[in-house]
């Protein structure tokens, strides 16, 4: 979509753009069409669990309808929906539509990797330390084959400590750097073009958890390679539960085998009418990772809010949400209260702040209908494409309330 043209989904209300509006599209039209309920809440908790825009929620409902009635739903339209998922899921990425595999969520796509990756005894796979339970248990698994998972000490900040990471990365040992595109508790994201550009000079493949930046932080995996890159739909994607993406560079997949397969992974299994013709070849595109069957209304409704945040652009929202940040950071640098997510190039969608009475204070936000959350012994808000300054203005006005 170029910017200044209409904004228009398959299902629910159009929402028009304004010129001179500060997100390059109409706010307040998003919010009436989408997002109907934040008239009576503020949520700022996308980092846990975004909400069903209403288009969304329709196209959810007209499928359940259909699905109680299946005879409604013949093959063509199940296939021809998982076609559209991993067209919009590269479309999102910069990728092609054959390095999409569709999975459930995030852990499945780690795990892949984990294990259809050619490690070996004496392999190190290296890890931020402080990440996300998902990006660390399938790779600390690998130990019943002789890999062993590195946690590298993060920051002060208990930020990733690149310049550690990159260190390592000179070890022959070290086979695989394993990273979140951004933190989940305090929000930092990763330069991934410097560890693209590392990765690839010295043969280590990069594997992403990208479940806390895409939606919010563009992502190219054509002009910043990844080998790797997992995410579940539900968060900032604005998705159901129980659907999400993994995506395989080109090169990468056809030495891959997955270490679990499912029926449609092999060639000629399109056919139903010569299932017992077995063949043992894989799939030629990441279709050999999916496991089938998948939750088809899930991907239906995937697809309706993929449709929506291209629509809007992804930078767009983007700059949206550091303007929103803006009060947050004005108010605690003039109060003194520490913030422990990073501004500038390391900074994503969310923001964290730390207050002496945290606990006190978060309760306030929440006695307050302000949806958040807190993690690490701090305050994280995530806002969206629809949040507004006002309600973040709100969140200072709780917060010096509780500091006074």
């Amino acid at each position: 979509m170029t910017r200044g043209s209409e904004v228009r989904g398959d299902v629910g209300a159009s929402v028009s753009p304004v010129g001179l509006s500060s997100p390059g599209y109409d706010i307040h039209e998003l919010r009436r069409a989408e997002f109907p309920w934040t008239t009576g809440t503020i949520y700022l908790n996308h980092a846990s669990v975004g909400p069903l825009p209403e288009r969304t929620r329709v196209v959810l409902e007209a499928f359940n309808r259909k699905r109680a009635a299946p005879y409604m739903l013949p093959d063509r339209e199940l296939i021809a929906t998982l076609t559209e998922s991993r067209r919009l899921a590269a479309q999102l990425i910069g990728a092609a539509d054959e390095e999409i595999a569709l999975s459930i969520n995030t852990g499945f796509g780690v795990s892949l990797a984990a294990r259809a990756l050619p490690l070996q005894a004496g392999d190190i796979v290296v890890a931020s330390d402080r990440e996300f339970p998902a990006n660390v248990y399938p790779w600390m698994l690998l130990k019943d084959v002789g890999v062993t998972l590195e946690l590298a000490p993060t920051t002060p900040e208990g930020w990733p400590n690149e310049e550690y990471l990159l260190q390592r990365l000179s070890d022959p040992r070290v086979r695989v750097l394993a990273v979140s595109l951004v933190q989940f508790s305090n929000g930092y994201k990763v330069d991934l073009a410097r560890l693209s550009r590392e990765t690839r000079a010295r043969g280590i493949y990069l594997v992403v958890d990208a479940i806390q930046g895409l939606g919010a932080v563009p992502v190219d995996v054509r002009g910043t390679p990844v080998d790797i890159l997992a995410c579940g739909a539900q968060k900032w994607l604005l998705s159901p539960w129980g659907s999400g993406f993994v995506y395989v560079r080109r090169d990468l997949i056809r030495g891959l085998r997955p270490a679990v397969t499912g029926w449609m992974a092999f060639e000629g299994t399109d056919d139903f009418t010569r299932l017992t013709q077995y063949n043992d070849m894989l799939r030629g595109d990441a279709r050999r990772f999916e496991l089938i069957t998948l939750p088809y209304q899930d991907f239906a409704g995937m697809n309706a809010s993929l449709t929506l945040l291209l629509q809007l652009g992804i930078d767009n929202i983007q700059r949206h949400l550091r303007r929103l940040h803006q009060p947050v950071l004005d108010w605690a640098a003039g109060a003194g209260v520490s913030i422990v997510s990073p501004v500038g190039d390391h900074a994503s969608g969310m923001i964290c702040v730390a207050p002496e009475n945290v606990g006190p204070a978060f309760r306030a936000l929440k006695a307050a209908g302000i949806v958040c959350s807190l993690r690490e012994g701090a305050i994280r808000l995530s806002p969206h494409a629809y949040t507004t300054t006002e309600e973040m203005e709100r969140v200072v006005d709780i917060l010096e309330g509780c500091s006074a």
